[in-house]
């Protein structure tokens, strides 16, 4: 994944996303705690990175970045704030060492010493030439993400491209790769990778001329910016859990006034942070399809804690804790977690609801959605009107969104707050409509 954090691109593209242009440059920096010099310095660094990703297009199609984002996000199957991805995984001088590397592997397996050799060769004489420990370094990198493979066991190693698959591919079975890998990224978690491969296969039909006869076979309207801006985050999270480890991060709440404040350097211009440093210890990441967010729930001091990923810059690593707290700490958390419907760690209730089947409609939709989305409830009573389902849950706050999706073809009967609960909002909703 990305070897540079972009936390402040992705607030700044998470802002334009979710405003559409309505803020002046003060209410924008202001709003992500930066000056408005550095908002423009960042907004024309990321119409660099468009123009140059999109450089394909027609000079009349080109369009301010802040309306591209506000007429064109929803007609494109590709969704544009990956490019963040892609334009900022490495600096400027390791893609052009890495490319130079690549090339060279393309023909044939070379040694560590002799891709430096490449290197120096073939920069550019204004960019600084590498040494050996930064070539081994970049090659260590691209073995980790899987772009190359040593060929030997014994030293010295060689090294040679990893691009068996699409090689030994038919162009009509990378057709089908392609639309399994395009499916899969635009429907399951997470996507990013999904997205990255589909566009590495789709450069290799387009060497190979077989590319101008891909038709997108399918168009995705993608709803969630935040689901693929959070991922930058996913990886170092998983990464920490894995070696047990302890992460510190600047942390903004969803109800905070800031989204971000930039990383103080100069202690003349040093302010106030917005932001609480927050340590912890992360046990799982959870994502909810419901409203497009992630999670991270940890064990800290006061118990367990839940963070909203959105919120969460400047995360790095820290100590690790013993194997015997860390499993003490996730078997705590998974026992407050068994009857969460999400993430939810409150007191277990049980919740009983009549659902209406639709008539004499076949078939029974209202059903087989509760059968498909119901989790771990039970259907305990049924007849040919209605059936009741019933749900042991931490709480009704999770739950109540779904139970009200379902309109009047759903009825609380337990508990009895939580009726009135949602008999006191369907009277709200009926008094907006209510004849003028």
């Amino acid at each position: 994944m990305a070897k540079e954090s972009f936390d402040k691109e992705i607030q700044f593209l998470r802002m334009l996303a979710l405003t559409s242009g309505a803020y002046s440059r003060q209410q924008f920096a202001e709003r992500l705690g930066i000056s408005v010099h550095t908002f423009d310095k960042t907004l024309r660094r990321l119409k660099e990175i468009v123009s140059s990703m999109y450089e394909q297009l027609p000079q009349e199609q080109g369009k301010e970045f802040a309306e591209a984002i506000r007429f064109n996000y929803y007609e494109s199957s590709d969704p544009m704030l990956l490019f963040l991805f892609r334009a900022k995984s490495l600096k400027e001088s390791e893609s052009h060492r890495i490319s130079l590397l690549l090339a060279a592997l393309n023909d044939q397996a070379l040694t560590a010493m002799e891709l430096m050799d490449v290197c120096c060769s073939g920069l550019d004489p204004k960019l600084p030439l590498p040494d050996e420990k930064t070539v081994r370094s970049d090659l260590k990198y691209l073995e980790e993400v899987g772009v190359i493979r040593k060929e030997n066991a014994a030293r010295p190693y060689r090294y040679r491209l990893h691009n068996d698959l699409v090689q030994s591919l038919s162009d009509e079975e990378l057709y089908d790769l392609y639309d399994f890998v395009d499916v899969m990224a635009n429907t399951q978690v997470p996507s990013v990778q999904g997205y990255l491969l589909r566009d590495g296969l789709k450069k290799h039909l387009q060497r190979n001329d077989a590319g101008k006869h891909v038709i997108e076979p399918f168009l995705y309207k993608y709803h969630f910016y935040s689901r693929i801006l959070d991922e930058a985050h996913l990886f170092t999270l998983l990464s920490a859990i894995r070696s047990r480890r302890k992460v510190q991060f600047l942390y903004f709440s969803p109800k905070a006034e800031k989204s971000y404040t930039s990383r103080n350097t100069n202690p003349l211009f040093e302010r106030e942070s917005k932001g609480s440093l927050v340590q912890t210890l992360p046990l799982k990441v959870v994502y909810d399809h419901q409203y497009g967010r992630w999670y991270m729930l940890s064990s800290s001091r006061d118990g367990i804690r839940k963070y909203r990923m959105e919120g969460m810059t400047q995360i790095e690593e820290t100590v690790a804790v013993s194997p015997d707290v860390f499993e003490a700490k996730r078997t705590e958390l998974e026992d407050k977690l068994r009857y969460s419907w999400l993430i939810d760690t409150g007191r277990p209730i049980k919740v009983r609801a009549r659902f209406f089947n639709p008539g004499s409609f076949e078939p029974n939709f209202v059903k087989e959605r509760v059968l498909l989305q119901g989790q771990w409830g039970v259907i305990m009573e049924e007849d040919e009107h209605s059936f009741i389902y019933e749900i042991t849950v931490n709480g009704t706050t999770e739950i109540k969104p779904w139970l009200r999706s379902f309109g009047s073809s759903c009825e609380i009967l337990e508990p009895a707050y939580f009726r009135q609960q949602m008999i006191d909002e369907w009277k709200e909703i009926q008094a907006y409509y209510a004849s003028v």
